[in-house]
């Protein structure tokens, strides 16, 4: 998601930058993952400080990894709602799922962001004990007007 806020080829970019403005109004709780981290700390310069910026900038808290989130991950695993060479995928599910997080936003439609994955998900975690959690993008959970 991080991506898409400086990505104006995206037709999502305006969303993006609208879900993050809100997030620094106060209207959301902005979360990532360690992993989420990692990632954006591995891009080249100067995408690497615009993007670490936005965690900076919007007051973004970093949740930590657990063995808890990675017995969760691997469950979604063996369940085959993630693929195994995507545990990372599975990884940002589970770190949000132990936190109780209410909702997760991507732009990852290939493993998290898809209809099986929004419907196993959180049948697992009520299975596990865990609370149900949504997958969505941002223009389902935000109201804001593109400039056409």
């Amino acid at each position: 998601m991080f991506n898409y806020y400086f990505d104006r080829t995206r037709n999502a970019q305006p969303a993006t930058v609208a879900f993050f403005e809100a997030i620094g109004k106060g209207e959301f709780e902005g979360y990532t993952s360690v992993y989420t981290y990692d990632e954006l700390d591995k891009a080249p310069e100067p995408q690497r400080t615009n993007l670490l910026n936005l965690i900076e900038k919007y007051r973004i808290l970093v949740l930590d990894s657990s063995d808890e989130a990675d017995l969760l991950a691997e469950k979604y695993i063996a369940n085959n709602i993630i693929p195994k060479k995507k545990n990372i995928d599975a990884l940002h599910i589970a770190i949000a799922s132990v936190n109780e997080l209410d909702i997760i936003l991507s732009f990852n439609f290939k493993h998290i962001n898809k209809l099986k994955t929004k419907t196993l998900i959180p049948a697992i975690n009520v299975t596990l004990g865990y609370r149900e959690i949504s997958i969505a993008q941002p223009e389902e959970v935000i109201d804001y007007e593109a400039d056409e």
